[in-house]
């Protein structure tokens, strides 16, 4: 609205932003719109996610099923962080130095658990690379939240002593 009111009162100087910036800038929500696409994404992940869980006991195709919804859950449970931070301020903290390899693992593994699904059909493998989600998806949030993984990692080395 600021930048409308330059340019009809004659004030736009060059600004020194960037298309990005622009493209932002032109793209923001306000909270309240941000916070219902949060829970509108989020809610719909945890759906998928269980909707998965149940379809994992359906004869001939019930891990196949699980595998791509529970996969559905978890990009759309990335995705609904994205209302609250915004889409290029989110890439950028997933490719922090302390994101970078959960992140990897993790998109990786959603990747992996498609193709064990579909192209593979290896029940086996589509498992293994949702539960590898799981825990990378883990390790990426716990990084969200300070000195979780610190904590994580006494508790088990305290573990195996």
């Amino acid at each position: 609205m600021d930048k409308l009111k330059k340019v009809l009162s004659g004030q736009d100087g060059n600004d020194d932003l960037n298309i990005l910036q622009e493209a932002n800038e032109a793209s923001t929500l306000g909270w309240g719109t941000r916070v219902k696409g949060f829970l509108a994404c989020f809610v719909a992940g945890v759906l998928c996610s269980v909707l998965g869980t149940c379809l994992l006991w359906v004869p001939r195709n019930g891990l196949t099923l699980f595998a791509v919804f529970y996969s559905l859950g978890n990009i759309a449970s990335l995705l609904s962080t994205m209302f609250l931070t915004g889409p290029l301020k989110q890439l950028k903290r997933m490719c922090d130095k302390t994101r970078a390899l959960a992140t990897g693992i993790m998109i990786t593994c959603l990747v992996l658990t498609f193709c064990a699904a579909f192209w593979w059909k290896n029940k086996g493998l589509a498992l293994l690379f949702c539960i590898l989600q799981f825990l990378a998806f883990t390790w990426y949030s716990l990084s969200y939240i300070p000195f979780a993984r610190d904590a994580i990692i006494k508790l088990f080395s305290a573990c195996f002593k």
